[in-house]
């Protein structure tokens, strides 16, 4: 991992989000692969010179968007999302369409998927 974060310590962004976004970009990009463990946060925030909540956080929201998995004894690794097929994501678009028409907040549109799902 070292040399994939690379700090803009002057910059406007949260140090916490350039690691989110940076691995995030490495995971899409395919540079970390599924099953690739991170360092620790510790070690991350060592080699940054970071406080270790701030790379905890960024991992924390990496593991939110499901681009991660923290595991106590193994760490954390990458899940690379799976490919959405087309017709899910036009069907996704058409939700959020309809869900937003009707003045439905995301949340509500996400609770209305729920509801839907198949047990």
């Amino acid at each position: 991992m070292t040399g994939l974060v690379a700090l803009d310590a002057g910059g406007r962004v949260p140090p916490f989000e350039q690691v989110r976004s940076q691995i995030a970009a490495q995971i899409a990009a395919g540079y970390l692969v599924d099953g690739e463990r991170l360092p620790s946060v510790r070690a991350l925030a060592e080699e940054l010179g970071l406080a270790a909540g701030t790379v905890a956080k960024a991992y924390q929201l990496l593991e939110e968007a499901g681009l991660v998995h923290t595991a106590r004894g193994a760490g954390t690794r990458v899940v690379r999302p799976a490919e959405v097929p087309d017709g899910v994501t036009e069907a996704a678009r058409a939700l959020a369409a309809a869900a937003h028409d009707a003045g439905l907040s995301a949340d509500q549109a996400a609770a209305a998927l729920r509801e839907a799902w198949p047990a």
